[in-house]
C-alpha cells in the first residue's frame, strides 16, 4: 500500500515536472521575438547562461548520486553538442523570420523524422502507425510552408525544417551513443554557441533592457531542460512523451497572448494536422503502456 502511494506521488510529481517543462519551453518563441538582437547574439547568450546552470545541475546530480567516474564527452559528446548548438542557432533564426507558431507546430513533427532516421541509420525497424503519423504530420508541415512561399516568410520555416531536422539527429544520436552523458553534451552545445557568438558577433552591444531577457532566456532554457530531465526520471516514456507534446499548443497560445501574432489560415490547417497526429501517435503510446502495466 505504501509503495503504491509512492508510485502514485512520484508519477504526480513527474506529471507537474514534464508539463511545467513543456510551458518553460514554450516560451522560448515570446522571448526570441522580445529581444532587438540579432540571432547569433541570442543563441550567445542563451547558450553560456543556460549551459553555465545546466553544469551546476549536472554536478549537484553527480555529488547525489555519489558519482566518482568522470565526466568525458569523446568524439561522441563533441559530434552531439556540435549538432545541438547548430540546431539551436537555426531554432532561434526561425522565430526571427515566421510565426512562433509555424516553429512549434513545424518542430512537433522532430520524433517522426527520427523515426525515419532511426530506420536509415540505426535499422531500427519504423512501426505502421508512425510512418502514417509522419505522412499526415509532414503533409501538413508542407501546408505551411507552401503558404510561406505566398506570404514572404519562406526563409523562417525553412530554418524551421533545418532546425527539426538537426533535433531529430540529435534524438537519434542519444539513442545511438547511450554511454554519452547527454545533459552535460547539452551544456556543452550551450557554451559552444557563447564561443561561437563572441568570436563573430558583439555579443556587447546590447540594450539593458535585451540583457535582462537574454538572461531570462538562458535561464528558462537551463529551467525547462532540468524539469524535463527530473520529470522524465519519474514517468513511463509513453507519457513523458506525450506530455512534452503540450509545448506546442503553450508556444501557439503565449504567441497569441503575447505577441498578438495570428498565422494565416493555412497555418491553422497544417497545424491541426500536426497536432492530431502528433496526440493521436503519443496518445496510443501511452494507452498501450497502461495497459501493459496493468496486465
Amino acid at each position: 500500500m505504501v509503495d503504491d502511494l509512492n508510485a502514485e506521488a512520484g508519477r504526480a510529481l513527474g506529471i507537474m515536472l514534464v508539463g511545467a517543462s513543456a510551458a518553460v519551453f514554450g516560451l522560448a518563441g515570446v522571448l526570441t521575438k522580445s529581444i532587438h538582437a540579432d540571432p547569433l547574439v541570442i543563441t550567445c547568450w542563451r547558450g553560456l547562461v543556460g549551459g553555465l546552470l545546466i553544469n551546476l545541475y549536472v554536478a549537484w546530480r553527480r555529488r547525489r548520486e555519489k558519482a566518482s567516474a568522470p565526466l568525458r564527452l569523446g568524439w561522441r559528446g563533441w559530434l552531439m553538442a556540435a549538432v545541438g548548438a547548430a540546431a539551436s542557432i537555426a531554432f532561434i533564426a526561425a522565430f526571427k523570420n515566421t510565426y512562433v507558431a509555424n516553429v512549434a507546430i513545424i518542430y512537433a513533427t522532430a520524433p517522426f523524422i527520427a523515426g525515419l532516421l532511426g530506420w536509415l541509420i540505426l535499422g531500427e525497424r519504423a512501426r505502421a502507425k508512425t510512418l502514417l503519423a509522419a505522412v499526415f504530420s509532414l503533409s501538413g508541415v508542407g501546408l505551411i510552408v507552401s503558404a510561406g512561399l505566398g506570404s514572404g516568410r519562406p526563409l523562417g520555416d525553412g530554418l524551421a525544417l533545418l532546425m527539426t531536422f538537426g533535433s531529430a539527429l540529435y534524438m537519434v544520436m542519444i539513442r545511438k551513443f547511450r554511454d554519452t552523458p547527454v545533459v552535460w553534451a547539452g551544456a556543452v552545445s550551450g557554451l559552444l554557441l557563447f564561443v561561437l557568438g563572441w568570436l563573430v558577433a558583439d555579443p556587447l552591444a546590447v540594450s539593458g533592457r535585451d540583457a535582462w531577457l537574454l538572461a531570462a532566456f538562458g535561464a528558462s532554457f537551463a529551467i525547462a531542460s532540468v524539469l524535463w530531465t527530473e520529470g522524465a526520471r519519474l514517468l513511463p516514456a509513453a507519457e513523458a512523451g506525450l506530455l512534452g507534446s503540450a509545448e506546442v499548443p503553450f508556444a501557439i497560445l503565449f504567441g497569441w497572448l503575447f505577441l498578438a501574432e495570428l498565422p494565416p489560415a493555412a497555418s491553422f490547417v497544417g497545424g491541426g494536422v500536426v497536432l492530431l497526429a502528433v496526440f493521436a501517435h503519443a496518445g496510443h503510446d501511452w494507452r498501450a503502456a497502461r495497459r501493459r502495466a496493468v496486465a
